[in-house]
């Protein structure tokens, strides 16, 4: 289970400088991080040794450049005598905040840049919901030589509190959809999290996966339309 502060959302959204910092706020991010995150650094100073790399996702959202996890691990960084590493990008915007669990799976995070091979890396954001976005990056680390240490995040609101589905969900899934998932999700069933794998053994086909997902691209597409982003961009 990863490093977390609250396990629902709540606390977050009623900050006053919540927001704005959503919007890429830095000054309000900042607020955000001493309020509700102090005691998870403090916390991570105990728990991680010095000179590790804390790296955040870079996440575009509907209402701008979410500040919030950059600031955290920027915060981890100082105050544990580690490495802030921006050399690691999200390569793609996803758009996830105001998603479906089926909008967040057809949508998957890229990275792109240099890992140090061999460094160990601990991965910082704000909300972990599903974990997709961390174990995108987690998985991207681990091509490039080098290794997570832990995951850091202000709310971990996990329905499962589990980030690896376990071999027999596995197992399940392939035995149901087959290749669909490959397909659907372009990820494989075993390197889905415990709570993308709960999500989608609830449905009863491969037709019907594969149904859902089409309605969720055509959701996704008003969604962002409705707010002005223009589609074809995440």
């Amino acid at each position: 289970m990863p490093l977390h502060r609250f396990r629902h959302d709540a606390p977050l959204k009623a900050h006053a400088a919540y927001r704005a910092a959503k919007a890429g706020d830095a000054e309000a991010a900042a607020r955000v991080v001493i309020d509700l995150g102090m005691e998870l650094v403090t916390e991570a100073e105990r728990r991680f040794a010095p000179g590790m790399r804390y790296v955040a996702p870079h996440a575009i959202e509907a209402a701008g450049d979410n500040a919030i996890p950059a600031v955290l691990a920027a915060a981890m960084a100082s105050l544990c005598r580690g490495v802030r590493d921006d050399d690691i990008t999200q390569a793609n915007q996803v758009w996830h905040t105001g998603a479906d669990p089926m909008e967040r799976l057809i949508s998957p995070a890229s990275f792109d840049g240099p890992v140090c091979r061999d460094a160990p890396y601990v991965l910082v954001d704000d909300v972990l919901t599903m974990g997709g976005t961390l174990a995108e990056l987690a998985d991207y680390i681990h091509h490039g030589g080098g290794r997570i240490a832990g995951v850091v995040v202000l709310v971990f609101a996990s329905r499962t509190g589990q980030l690896a589905v376990p071999q027999s969900r596995v197992r399940q899934l392939e035995g149901r959809y087959g290749d669909e998932i490959r397909s659907v999700c372009k990820a494989a069933p075993a390197s889905l999290t415990g709570d993308e794998a709960q999500y989608l053994i609830g449905f009863r086909t491969a037709d019907e996966l594969r149904n859902r997902a089409a309605k969720a691209a055509e959701e996704r597409d008003r969604r962002l339309r409705a707010r002005g982003v223009r589609t074809g961009e995440g």
